[in-house]
């Protein structure tokens, strides 16, 4: 058995892992990266990238059946999913690939295989990797454990991908399903639920709690409840997906609802996303001594360290906000802390986005948690539909909202419904990362027209000072 020394070891090449190593290598760090599975983790294969992939291409789709309103004429259009399959593998590729690039541009060696902790000594850390060569042995004085999540699978709903999907399977469907029911009301139910649908599906999400969306800000998430209905998707909450039989030409869900009383939905597949859980089994974490919690998640703290010296742990594997960008984040801290600078996971905000149809964007506090905190608030929305930009692309749902303390007027919550609510999110986590007063984005001039001016105007409203809408 082979054994190669190292200065750092990470283990998984997701959206944490291999910007750790990428920045470890700029540090002149010497670092291996090992990957069992997908390099650049579920997002770039069969997560974040592909899923954005088809939801613009189900966007495409909808807007050309809608292009009459402008002018423009053309057939009714047809979906070829082999096409669009073919041509989201071409995107992943492009990224995947970029990905080993990166890699081993900054000198980092590459390891395919899978990876156990197996104890430590004088030397390091010891990782096993068994891979298609054989069993080999990696000696860190650094490990960074990056192994993500998956979907977290419902009891009596074992994935197939045939009757029953979980996220993965969903995006890579080669035919249109007649029905769909989405068990979840989160952002990767809804997600995925607003494509099929805008592709002809007829969709019922079910969800347990008394709101789709529930930590999302609520004005928001009633913009999407109403895109939902009148696409003709069934939500139905307060229910709770038991039991399901497959009937040969269909299966039969049975679901209890809020009062006790039982119904069933005929469909074709179900879509399971009722979250994600750790990978955590099978690291050798317990030989390690790494402390984790009763839910499988690692233990690490502000520096993102475990209980055990050079042991680190990022991303979905010690829960939290499970996004990519925090996972990027906690790579290249965890990458200075090791190269020996100064570095915390410190920020005061983290973004977040569910690209349903419009899009959702948040920053900060909601105005229930501002509240909730003690501040008195003052409150500024500014709606699409009075900006030029948003009218001249015919995409006028959604608003803008600032929330900001009544005394001091600091920001402490932004809010976006509507096209390009992803893109325009940056803008607000800036201000809040930099302590920002609502009267410092009322007086940053915004280029016109543009959807950015929505942000402007929202500040302004919270002022009392907008200038296109009436101040209330």
């Amino acid at each position: 058995m082979s054994e190669a020394r190292y200065d750092a070891v990470v283990i998984g090449a997701g959206p944490g892992g291999y910007p750790a190593a990428i920045r470890l290598g700029q540090l002149k760090v010497k670092t291996a990266i090992i990957e069992r599975e997908y390099m650049g983790g579920v997002c770039l294969n069969v997560g974040c990238i592909p899923s954005k992939a088809v939801i613009h291409a189900a966007k495409t789709f909808e807007k050309i059946g809608q292009a009459d309103a402008m002018g423009i004429q053309v057939a009714r259009p047809t979906i070829d999913m082999g096409k669009l399959q073919a041509w989201k593998r071409g995107v992943v590729t492009k990224l995947t690939t970029g990905v080993r690039t990166l890699l081993k541009g900054n000198g980092v060696d590459i390891v395919d295989g899978t990876a156990r902790l197996a104890g430590s000594g004088p030397d390091g850390h010891r990782v096993i990797v068994q891979g298609a060569r054989g069993e080999q042995t990696l000696i860190a004085r650094n490990v960074v454990l990056a192994t993500g999540s998956r979907p977290f699978e419902i009891p009596g709903f074992a994935t197939d991908q045939k009757r029953i999907l979980d996220s993965t399977g969903a995006l890579a469907l080669d035919h249109v399903p007649g029905r769909m029911v989405v068990i979840g009301g989160g952002y990767i139910g809804l997600e995925l639920g607003m494509v099929y649908a805008k592709l002809g599906t007829k969709v019922t999400v079910v969800e347990a709690l008394p709101s789709i969306l529930a930590s999302m800000d609520k004005d928001c998430v009633g913009v999407v409840a109403r895109k939902l209905k009148k696409m003709g998707v069934e939500v139905m909450v307060n229910a709770k997906a038991r039991s399901w039989r497959d009937q040969g030409d269909r299966a039969v869900l049975e679901v209890e609802l809020a009062g006790g009383q039982l119904a069933t939905v005929d469909t074709d597949v179900i879509l399971g996303s009722v979250g994600r859980r750790p990978n955590s089994e099978d690291l050798g974490l317990e030989v390690a001594g790494v402390a984790v919690d009763k839910r499988g998640y690692v233990q690490a703290d502000d520096h993102l360290r475990t209980n055990v010296g050079g042991i680190y742990a990022i991303g979905d594997l010690i829960g939290g906000m499970m996004l990519a960008h925090k996972a990027t984040k906690e790579g290249e801290v965890v990458a200075e802390l090791i190269a020996g600078h100064k570095a915390a996971m410190d920020v005061r905000t983290i973004p977040a986005v569910v690209f349903t149809d419009p899009e959702i964007a948040s920053a900060g506090l909601t105005e229930d948690e501002a509240r909730a905190k003690g501040h008195t608030l003052k409150v500024g929305k500014f709606p699409f539909a009075a900006l030029g930009r948003a009218l001249s692309v015919n995409d006028t749902e959604g608003f803008a909202k600032v929330i900001c303390d009544a005394t001091s007027e600091e920001i402490l919550g932004v809010h976006i419904v509507g096209n390009g609510a992803s893109d325009l999110i940056s803008e607000a986590a800036l201000a809040i990362e930099m302590g920002a007063v609502a009267q410092d984005l009322n007086l940053t001039i915004h280029p016109h027209p543009t959807l950015s001016e929505a942000v402007r105007e929202a500040a302004a409203a919270a002022l009392g000072e907008a200038v296109h809408i009436i101040n209330r």
